[in-house]
């Protein structure tokens, strides 16, 4: 056996740095800016109609995210001291 350990492609944090610089992943960003850019532009009355169901929706999921879902507010855990 040798004195070094090997490492599998699994275990490097860095492999998904990796993608984001390679050929392929600039081509998907690239590729993803012009697709984004064409639906805002073909299709801007759609995004604009659901504008305000967005706005809606994103009060429960900034909730659940911040909050990490409830049973964590604190509420009923007072110590003997707490008035």
């Amino acid at each position: 056996m040798s004195g070094h350990a090997h490492r599998n492609a699994q275990d490097d944090p860095r492999d998904g740095e990796r993608f984001w610089r390679s050929r392929a992943g600039i081509a998907f960003t690239v590729l993803a800016a012009v697709a984004a850019l064409y639906l805002l532009f073909e299709h801007r009355l759609h995004v604009l109609g659901a504008l305000p169901w967005l706005l809606l929706l994103l009060c429960p999921l900034m909730h659940l995210f911040m909050h990490r879902g409830h049973g964590r507010h604190g509420g009923g855990q007072r110590g003997a001291g707490d008035a």
